[in-house]
């Protein structure tokens, strides 16, 4: 294992043109899904990570509930350096009852006309750098899809066009419409199903992959507990690895994870940021916090070289990943 102090190397996803620093940030978390919204600490991890060289910082209309907060942040945070960075946002679901958020998907052509300029307002910006659709719309061809957002990015509107949580076959047909740059998809030491069907379509076609929850949602982080000690808006509260049986087995092999990370000089979140970017040259995780401190832990991950034998004994911590599911079955995205 090396370390050393450069500026974050950048990498390429796809073909289209699209360079970004190799480790990005997710900001769902700032908003959403992890107890009370940190706007004073979200605010505080951007600018940091513009600091430390990172130029792709990912949001989505679902992270503001439909209401535009995450956005927001976000456009705020990044004003004084907008041209220096990437925004990735992203359309695809109903939003329109209050109750049901993000139980049902909407991908119709002008839906994503109206979450754009939405989101053109929220981020308080002329243009969209990557607009990803955020989860397959079973009763939209994604040819209209595909084609609507080339529209856009054809007006200036939107620079590249992503997908997230595709199959193998969607994501071949929407390349045929219009090229697809990045696909995001969970993937971590702790979840693994890209590696057999989704990764090799994403290399034969040039389309670059960025994995989210990439730290396994904080379990990778080793600041974790039990399901029952989290409230209940926060996910971990339900997730399954978190689970009695399984919040035990995961907890024994991230406790491996820290112990070899130890014995490299690293943090164990820094151990599966740098197994994340040994996996290819395409690949830009983004890892979500709120804290200016985390960040700069995070970001320096870019800078460690793991050997072979180093990958081997990761290999034989976490051969196929986390004990337990990554969503409940009806939350599981349909490829």
């Amino acid at each position: 294992m090396t370390q050393n102090d450069k500026n974050l190397p950048t990498r390429t996803l796809g073909t289209q043109g699209l360079s970004v620093g190799a480790i990005g940030l997710g900001t769902m978390g700032m908003t959403l899904a992890y107890g009370a919204p940190d706007v004073e600490g979200g605010t505080a991890a951007i600018r940091r990570a513009h600091d430390l060289g990172v130029t792709l910082f990912d949001t989505a209309e679902l992270y503001g509930m439909g209401t535009g907060s995450n956005e927001r942040l976000l456009g705020r945070a990044v004003a004084d350096f907008r041209d220096e960075v990437v925004i990735a946002t992203k359309f695809g679901f109903d939003l329109s009852d209050p109750d049901n958020v993000g139980a049902a998907f909407d991908s119709r052509p002008e839906h994503i006309r109206e979450v754009a300029e939405n989101s053109l307002r929220h981020l308080g910006t002329d243009r969209i750098d990557v607009f990803y659709q955020h989860r397959v719309d079973p009763d939209v061809p994604i040819e209209d899809v595909a084609g609507t957002v080339g529209e856009l990015i054809a007006e200036g509107k939107v620079r590249w066009f992503g997908l997230s949580e595709a199959g193998p076959d969607t994501i071949r047909r929407a390349h045929a419409v219009h090229p697809v740059s990045v696909l995001q998809t969970e993937y971590s030491l702790y979840e693994r199903a890209v590696e057999s069907d989704v990764l090799p379509v994403l290399r034969e076609l040039g389309i670059g992959f960025v994995p989210y929850s990439p730290l396994g949602r904080g379990f990778l982080t080793g600041a974790v507990r039990p399901a029952a000690a989290y409230p209940a808006d926060d996910m971990r509260s339900w997730d399954d690895r978190w689970q009695p049986g399984n919040y035990e087995r995961n907890l024994a092999a991230t406790r491996e994870l820290t112990a070899l990370a130890g014995t490299l000089g690293i943090t164990v979140a820094q151990l599966a940021l740098a197994w994340l970017l040994a996996q290819g040259e395409d690949i830009v995780p983004i890892p979500g916090t709120r804290s200016p401190q985390r960040v700069a832990e995070n970001t320096a991950a870019a800078h460690v070289t793991l050997t072979a034998q180093d990958l081997a004994r990761i290999q034989e911590i976490l051969p196929h990943g986390a004990a337990g599911s990554r969503y409940p079955q009806a939350m599981m995205p349909t490829w």
